[in-house]
C-alpha cells in the first residue's frame, strides 16, 4: 500500500516523485516501463544521436501511414528509461510564449495563465547565464549556454538580423521573436535529465520506491475510484494499491493508451475491444498535436562545420577536448541556433521556430532508418516548424493487449494554414541564408534544391521530407468542453483518485520544445496534490 503511485518516470513523473516524497509521511511508488539510465550515451549530450534509435531506452512508436506526408510511416522516439524523453531528447530548453499559457486560461483553465505558470518555471530552473526576475538560479534543472560557438552559427545570427529578425539572447522571457543560441539542459558537459535533476537526489528517501522495467497494464478501480494498478515485472503480474491517488505520467502516447486499457475513453471504442467502460470520455486520445519539421540544407564552402569536426583527426581532438574539458563536439545539442519568426507581418507573435545547426545529415537514411549519419561535406541545416499547428490527430489502442502499440494518426499538414506556414517557413530559411553575412560560407542548396520554387513544389517537398520533431501533446486535454479529459486540477473526469500529469494535458501545443513546459506542469500540479497554495511571481 502506497499513498501515491506514479506511472512513468519521465519528465513529469520524476518531478512528482521528488516533490511528493519530500514529505516523509507520503509513501510513493514510481513504476517505469524502461530500465535505469545507466547507458553512457544518455549522459554524453551528443549521444542523443544513438539513443534516438536504441529500442532499449526508446519506445520507437510507428505511426499509421500518414496521408498528409505522402502516406509515410513516421517513427516517434519516446523515452523508455528513467528520465523518459528528457534522457534521450535534443537538450533544448524552451518555455514557449506567454500568450500560449494565457490562451489556456482563456479556454477556461483556471490557474494556467503565464503569470501563474511562471513561478514554477522559475522554481525548476538553475540557470547558469540568465538571471533576474524571470529566471531561477537555485532550481534542480540546470540550464546553460553552448560551451562554444561556431563561425557559421555566428554568421547565421548576423544574417537573421540582416533579414529583420531581432537579436535575442533569451527567448524564455515570454516574448520569443528573435535569433540567438539555444539554452540547454546541460551541466558540466553532461545531460541534465529530469531523472538526474529530480529523481536521483530523492532516491535515498525511505518513503520513495522506484521500480524499473515495470509495465503497467491498467489502473484498478473500485466503483469509480482508482485504488491501484496492475503491472508486469519479470514476467509476473503484480498489483500495488494507492491510498490517496494514482498519477498517470506516461506522456502523450502512453497516457491515453493506459486510460483506454483501464476503461476510460469513448465507450463504443472500448466495448469493441472488450474493455469494461468505467468512464465514457470521448476525448481520450483525440486532439493530438505535434510539431512537423522540414529541413532546408546547404553546402558550406569552408571546413568549419560539425561535419568536419566529426571526421578523422579532428574528431579525436574533439574527444580529447571532451574528456579533459567537457567542451566541444560531444556537448552538442540537436540545434545550435534558435530563430522565432513571424512569417506574416499581421501576426502578433512568431508562428515558426527554426532549429539551425552547422551540420547536415543523410536525410534519406534518417527518414527510412531513423539513423543520424552526417554527410562528409561541410553543411548547414535550417529547419522550420510551425509553432501552433491547426491539424489534429489521434492515438487509440488497437486491442486490449497492453504490449501492443496504439494506432498513432498525426494527420500532418491536413489543415490549409499548416500547409501555407510550411511553405513560408522554407522561404524564410532561404531568406536568412541569402543575407550578406552568410556570403563567405554559403554554397549550393541541396534540399529542397533549385528545382523547388513554386508554392506547390515547396509543399510537395514538405510532404515528402518533413517529419516529427518529437513534441506530441494534447491527447488527454485539459478543459471544460466535451472533448476534455481532465479538469484544471488535472483530475480525470468521471472518476476519483486519478490524475494525468504530462504533456498530454496541454489543450493547445505551446510555441516550442515541450520538455520545460512538462516539468513546469508537474511542479505546479505537485503543489495542487499536496494542497499547497499556488506560487506567485511576487513570492519569488
Amino acid at each position: 500500500m502506497y499513498d501515491y503511485i506514479i506511472i512513468g518516470a519521465g519528465s513529469a513523473g520524476c518531478v512528482l516523485a521528488n516533490r511528493l516524497s519530500a514529505d516523509p509521511k507520503n509513501k510513493v511508488l514510481v513504476l517505469e516501463a524502461g530500465p535505469k539510465d545507466s547507458n553512457m550515451w544518455i549522459h554524453v549530450p551528443v549521444g542523443y544521436a544513438r539513443t534516438l534509435v536504441d529500442p532499449k531506452v526508446n519506445w520507437l512508436f510507428p505511426t499509421e501511414p500518414d496521408p498528409g506526408s505522402n502516406d509515410r510511416v513516421h517513427i516517434w522516439p519516446r523515452g523508455k528509461v528513467l528520465g523518459g524523453s528528457s534522457s534521450i531528447n535534443g537538450l533544448l530548453y524552451i518555455r514557449g510564449q506567454a500568450s500560449d499559457y494565457d490562451g489556456w486560461r482563456q479556454m477556461g483553465n483556471e490557474g494556467w495563465s503565464w503569470d501563474e505558470c511562471l513561478p514554477y518555471f522559475i522554481r525548476s530552473e538553475g540557470n547558469e547565464v540568465h538571471h533576474g526576475d524571470l529566471h531561477g538560479k537555485e532550481g534542480p534543472l540546470n540550464i546553460s549556454d553552448p560551451t562554444e560557438g561556431n563561425p557559421v552559427s555566428d554568421a547565421m545570427i548576423e544574417a537573421g538580423v540582416e533579414a529583420g529578425i531581432p537579436r535575442k539572447p533569451d527567448v524564455n522571457e515570454g516574448e520569443q521573436e528573435g535569433i540567438g543560441y539555444y539554452q540547454l539542459t546541460i551541466k558540466d558537459g553532461l545531460r541534465m535529465s529530469a531523472a538526474k535533476a529530480y529523481l536521483k537526489p530523492a532516491m535515498d528517501r525511505p518513503n520513495l520506491h522506484v521500480e524499473t522495467e515495470a509495465l503497467v497494464h491498467k489502473v484498478i478501480f473500485e466503483g469509480k475510484r482508482a485504488v491501484g494498478v496492475a503491472y508486469e515485472r519479470n514476467g509476473e503480474v503484480l498489483e500495488a494499491r494507492a491510498g490517496k491517488e494514482v498519477l498517470l505520467s506516461g506522456g502523450a502516447v502512453n497516457s491515453p493508451q493506459l486510460l483506454e486499457l483501464s476503461g476510460i475513453g469513448k465507450a463504443e471504442h472500448l466495448q469493441a475491444k472488450g474493455i469494461e467502460v468505467i468512464s465514457d470520455l470521448p476525448g481520450v486520445g483525440e486532439n493530438l498535436q505535434d510539431h512537423y519539421v522540414i529541413s532546408v540544407q546547404h553546402k558550406i564552402t569552408q571546413p568549419v562545420t560539425v561535419n568536419d569536426q566529426a571526421q578523422g583527426l579532428a574528431f579525436l581532438k574533439e574527444v580529447a577536448k571532451y574528456i579533459f574539458q567537457r567542451k566541444g563536439l560531444l556537448t552538442l545539442s540537436a540545434a545550435h541556433i534558435q530563430a522565432f519568426v513571424k512569417t506574416r507581418p499581421e501576426l502578433s507573435s512568431p508562428d515558426v521556430q527554426y532549429h539551425i545547426l552547422p551540420a547536415t545529415m543523410d536525410l534519406e537514411k534518417f527518414k527510412t532508418q531513423q539513423v543520424m549519419e552526417l554527410n562528409k561535406f561541410p553543411g548547414l541545416t535550417t529547419a522550420p516548424c510551425q509553432l501552433r499547428p491547426e491539424s489534429r490527430g489521434s492515438i487509440h489502442i488497437k486491442s486490449s493487449d497492453p504490449k501492443e502499440y496504439p494506432a498513432i494518426r498525426p494527420n500532418y499538414l491536413s489543415d490549409p494554414l499548416d500547409q501555407e506556414t510550411a511553405i513560408a517557413g522554407i522561404k524564410w530559411a532561404r531568406k536568412i541564408v541569402e543575407q550578406p553575412a552568410m556570403a563567405q560560407y554559403i554554397g549550393e542548396e541541396i534540399m529542397p534544391g533549385p528545382d523547388f520554387n513554386s508554392d506547390d513544389e515547396l509543399l510537395a517537398f514538405a510532404r515528402e521530407a518533413g517529419s516529427t520533431i518529437y513534441h506530441p501533446v494534447g491527447t488527454c486535454k485539459m478543459g471544460n468542453d466535451p472533448q476534455a479529459v481532465v479538469d484544471a486540477q488535472l483530475r480525470v473526469k468521471g472518476v476519483e483518485g486519478l490524475r494525468v500529469i504530462d504533456a498530454s494535458i496541454m489543450p493547445k501545443l505551446i510555441s516550442g520544445n515541450t520538455n520545460a513546459p512538462t516539468i513546469m506542469i508537474a511542479e505546479k500540479t505537485a503543489d495542487m496534490i499536496l494542497g499547497k497554495p499556488a506560487m506567485s511571481v511576487a513570492a519569488e
